[in-house]
């Protein structure tokens, strides 16, 4: 990244409505591909599981506009 690329910015979750929040996260999990567990979860679970981690602050979601995308990310 060059010295003059911008900065990511944070997208806070209440921003946006239900749909893209919707649209953003299943984009995300669909990019991050397969369970390797035991058991198969459903779209609506791993939906859920992450809107809670966007919810309690423990992920955030991100725009790079170098590259024009959306991304989610852990928060430390």
């Amino acid at each position: 990244m060059s010295e003059d690329a911008p900065e990511a910015v944070v997208i806070p979750v209440h921003e946006l409505s239900e749909a893209a929040l919707r649209g953003v996260v299943e984009s995300y999990i669909h990019r991050e591909g397969t369970d390797y567990g035991e058991v198969e979860r459903s779209l609506d679970t791993k939906v859920a599981d992450v809107m809670r981690q966007l919810e309690e602050g423990c992920a955030q979601i991100v725009f790079d506009p170098e590259s024009e995308s959306i991304t989610l990310v852990v928060v430390d």
